[in-house]
């Protein structure tokens, strides 16, 4: 998230704080259908159990924190996809326990205070800190525009690795079920990049689409390893998490690319 809120400045932030429609667009999407698809295909490939009640939980997870990064690949509105991203992460902590008790009757009891300082710390910090060093030392930031995206894709393999290595033989152990785990969390995926083109309604251009489309098919798959470490819960609803990981891992650099090829080269930094 610092690294990422190193390639816009504030002036940008106050363009998206001004229309307070896209943020409530974004928390529609990001908790509404989302939810609901992971409360389908958890059903659908899994019917009932850990694996069902874990792929209900991604599905209400919010925006993983290199959204903004893909964002930023794609060239589109990086701004937008950040200040969304430290918003819809921030209320996490009110919103998936009710989604969750309410799809799955299973509880969470949420120790609220230090998941908000937590996410606080890990979000809303770096962003504020990015976006201060951005419009502050505008010249000397801006010269290793260059590099900020290499470097944030090797914090995000880092952060890959964190999550899915601790999970690794649980993985490993399902054989040729991990297959089925897999195609479930593909599923997934691509209705989040379904759902979030249903901003054409609304997007204003397609920087701004781009936002929301990965605002709305990346999950934080670090929330659920956290969610289930943290409650006691079965370790097994956090295997579907792990799953999400690699998959949007893969998918997600494809669809960026995609996005970006045929696009002007300079990043996209602005809400227009």
């Amino acid at each position: 998230m610092l690294v990422i809120s190193l390639t816009f400045d504030a002036k940008a932030v106050r363009i998206v704080f001004r229309k307070l429609g896209r943020q409530i667009w974004a928390l529609v999407l990001v908790y509404g259908p989302m939810s609901i698809a992971g409360w389908l295909t958890g059903r659908a490939f899994f019917g009932n159990g850990p694996l069902a009640a874990g792929q209900t939980l991604v599905g209400m997870l919010p925006t993983d924190v290199s959204a903004p990064l893909l964002v930023l690949l794609a060239r589109g509105n990086v701004a937008l996809a950040a200040v969304v991203n430290a918003v819809n992460t921030a209320l996490s902590p009110f919103i998936i326990p009710f989604l969750f008790l309410w799809m799955t009757g299973i509880e969470l009891n949420v120790p609220l205070a230090s998941v908000v300082t937590e996410l606080v710390l890990i979000v809303v910090v770096p962003t504020i800190v990015g976006v201060w060093l951005r419009t502050r030392f505008l010249v000397a930031v801006s010269r290793y525009d260059h590099a900020w995206p290499a470097l944030g894709c090797a914090l995000y393999l880092i952060l890959l690795l964190a999550v899915v290595g601790p999970n690794a033989s649980t993985i490993l152990g399902y054989g040729w079920y991990a297959l089925v785990i897999a195609l479930a969390a593909l599923v997934l995926n691509l209705i989040g990049y379904a759902v979030g083109m249903t901003a054409k309604i609304f997007a204003d251009d397609r920087a701004e689409l781009i936002a929301y489309l990965f605002t709305t098919s990346k999950k934080e798959f670090s929330i659920a390893a956290a969610f289930v470490a943290a409650y006691g819960l079965p370790s097994e609803i956090a295997v579907p998490a792990a799953f999400f990981a690699v998959i949007q891992m893969i998918t997600s650099p494809i669809a960026a690319k995609l996005l970006a090829a045929g696009q002007p080269q300079a990043i996209v930094a602005n809400v227009r």
